[in-house]
């Protein structure tokens, strides 16, 4: 039975919400309910109520998703097993782990860490962090704690629990390198791996460190990398990897139970054509696994200049190959009989003749600067600075003709014009001996390249099983590393930058936890692709971070020690609501 009870305590009427119940024979109270004073209850259902003091409002969404990907992968016990320390504050895996959610979402300074930290949901997630815990000096301190050759066997230990997990398919796996460049001092003696090398983004003038990564086509998901001296070659670094690769696979294969070395050459292993030689072949070759890659085009000839209009090619009628052709031969490359599908794109096409196109616009332009610039000197409009050879000439077109096919396309001719003589036998004035430079346009070879070169990649496989469109996605899958090094840079949502270290350990285990931030996004991301919600990762990242958690907090209330709080989230979109329940940020069966 419920009953509406009136209290009178110390002059003032009180009402309370009561249950009653028979207990033992006699009827007694079994739970009450305060309401408040009449007037309160009054203006309550009047719709009124206590007034908030203020609100806070912090970022729920993305970190609340990155720390139950870091909790589902053990990042925190992995690496507290292998670098343990005594029970105090926070433990080295979850300062890796407060980095690591950091990078996945938008990159702060070790410096900036608890400005960003205390806005967010982690600080209820992970209670114990604290303003003088997140100091940049003590980040530094437990990153010294981590041995850097323990960095790889920290990967390890994670991503074999992942692979078994979550059924991770690693039947075709792409690799790539690239490089970040850092502002570390020339002089620095302390830092061996930031060389000076060729950078990617044009930064050669400073020191830059070289990362490699394998990455599996489910999921765009890390597998392996590392990170290494900035002025190493792609082509001698990848046999180096392609060993530590394969033995971290069967280490990985029988740890998590996925099945025995065996079954290791079933992996696909796409990479692009910088990666050629024959010692690289040859590697791949004695360790037996498949692959597919790409050749250049004038390393076999007789098949670059079949025509696009040939009927050897057939026409490929699979979803995502509209617009292509291929046909596939045997030939011996490498020392070895190896399959090669030679497609024609007609998407590639396009961009290939729009890109000649415009190379040559930007050549004509530069070649007439040039010719109108001898013409001056010829004419004595120009007579100071030195005096211009048929070398020095030469050397400056050649250098306007560096793009691709441009030395075939653009016919440059350089010649001196000779002293003439008057007809009484006379020497007219001298004519300065000025080279003088002519170009034309050959239409006939870009019609020759449009109808052979352009638009064509030659594949190299040894999946003699796989058909030429399984050979092609395969090959087409390459984007994927190459997206993942696009986020990766990215200035606003990228994990490496900014790069505030300058030692190689603490490098190494900055590389660490990047890649970790590659990983939970990308597990993340899965779950959604798996929903069939069909989003960009950026999308992703978007909707995530919008949405925001709003605590307000109320007056204290007589005989209570606690401030009363009340939190809701800002409204959703569908979209929105979809990404919380795929991945289950308000179940509570999990126990987060």
């Amino acid at each position: 039975m419920e009953r509406l009870e009136r209290k009178k305590i110390n002059g003032h009427f009180y009402y309370y919400y009561s249950k009653w119940a028979r207990v033992n024979g006699r009827c007694r109270r079994v739970w009450q309910k305060y309401l408040g004073k009449p007037e309160a209850i009054a203006k309550a259902v009047e719709g009124g109520g206590p007034t908030p003091l203020f609100a806070e409002v912090f970022q729920w969404g993305l970190p609340t998703a990155l720390w139950k990907e870091c909790c589902y992968a053990e990042v925190v016990k992995q690496i507290d097993t292998l670098c343990p320390k005594r029970a105090q504050g926070l433990t080295i895996g979850e300062y890796v782990e407060i980095a690591s959610i950091n990078r996945a979402i938008g990159p702060n300074s070790k410096r900036s860490m608890w400005e960003w930290f205390s806005q967010t949901a982690l600080m209820r997630l992970i209670p114990q962090a604290s303003k003088a815990a997140l100091t940049s000096q003590r980040f530094w301190d437990h990153m010294d704690r981590i041995d850097p050759d323990k960095t790889l066997t920290i990967w390890k230990n994670i991503l074999s629990g992942v692979i078994k997990r979550e059924a991770i398919d690693l039947s075709s796996v792409s690799y790539d390198g690239t490089n970040f460049y850092t502002f570390i001092n020339t002089f620095n003696t302390k830092c061996e791996i930031a060389k000076r090398g060729k950078n990617k983004q044009g930064r050669n003038n400073l020191r830059q460190i070289n990362y490699a990564l394998f990455c599996s086509a489910d999921g765009h998901m890390p597998l392996f990398y590392d990170s290494y001296e900035g002025n190493r070659n792609d082509a001698r670094q990848f046999p180096l990897m392609l060993k530590k690769f394969h033995d971290f696979i069967n280490e990985i294969s029988s740890q998590s139970c996925i099945g025995t070395t065996a079954q290791v050459p079933q992996i696909t292993l796409v990479f692009d054509k910088g990666n050629n030689s024959g010692k690289n072949f040859n590697l791949i070759d004695t360790l037996e696994l498949n692959y597919v890659g790409s050749v250049k085009l004038d390393e076999h000839k007789e098949l670059a200049r079949v025509s696009n209009r040939s009927t050897s090619f057939q026409v490929r009628e699979d979803d995502g190959l509209e617009g292509t052709r291929s046909f596939r031969v045997s030939r011996e490359v490498y020392g070895k009989e190896r399959i090669l599908v030679v497609t024609y794109n007609q998407n590639l096409f396009n961009a290939q003749i729009l890109t000649l196109q415009n190379d040559i616009a930007k050549a004509t332009e530069k070649l007439s600067l040039l010719q109108q610039k001898l013409e001056d000197r010829a004419n004595g409009l120009i007579k100071g600075g030195k005096k211009p050879t048929i070398e020095s000439v030469e050397k400056q077109y050649q250098k306007i003709l560096s793009r691709q096919h441009m030395k075939n396309v653009i016919k440059v001719s350089v010649e001196v014009k000779e002293v003439k003589e008057g007809t009484d036998g006379m020497r007219i004035p001298p004519v300065p001996r000025i080279p003088r430079l002519r170009y034309t346009i050959d239409t006939a070879a870009i019609q020759t390249l449009s109808d052979t070169y352009l638009g064509k990649t030659v594949i190299i496989t040894n999946r003699e099983d796989w058909n030429d469109s399984q050979i092609i996605k395969a090959y087409r899958s390459q984007y994927i590393i190459e997206d993942v090094f696009k986020e990766m840079k990215d200035r606003n949502t990228g994990s490496w930058w900014p790069l505030h270290h300058w030692t190689d350990s603490k490098i190494k285990v900055h590389a660490l936890y990047c890649t970790i931030a590659l990983l939970i996004r990308a597990l993340m991301y899965r779950r959604v692709r798996q929903n069939d919600l069909k989003l960009s990762m950026k999308r992703v990242l978007k909707e995530l971070d919008g949405i925001r958690e709003v605590i307000n907090f109320y007056p204290k209330k007589r005989a209570k020690k606690n401030q009363t709080i009340h939190s809701v989230l800002t409204k959703t979109s569908e979209i929105q609501e979809r990404l919380i329940q795929i991945l289950r940020l308000k179940d509570e069966k999990t126990g987060f």
